[in-house]
């Protein structure tokens, strides 16, 4: 699947959860599957637990962070050298 056709599987709506990038047509938030990730979570485990979401859904949850990441950085903590 293209990068945009996947970004379409996105929605930002001021209605939807506050605005927060949502799998279109659910109020899934990305970042709760990134999150879900990112935890260790599999693929498997979140089809499971959020029976509306399809593995296309994931990849573009995935293909919106890595877009956000070129936008964007999140300070992290320096760290110490031993």
């Amino acid at each position: 699947m293209e990068r945009e056709e996947l970004h379409k599987r996105i929605s930002i709506d001021p209605r939807v959860c506050f605005g927060k990038p949502c799998i279109r047509g659910t109020r899934i938030w990305v970042s709760l599957i990134l999150d879900n990730l990112a935890d260790g979570v599999s693929e498997k485990e979140l089809l499971e637990d959020y029976p509306a979401l399809t593995h296309e859904d994931i990849l573009a949850a995935i293909a919106y962070g890595a877009e956000m990441s070129r936008e964007r950085y999140v300070p992290l903590p320096i760290e110490k050298s031993a």
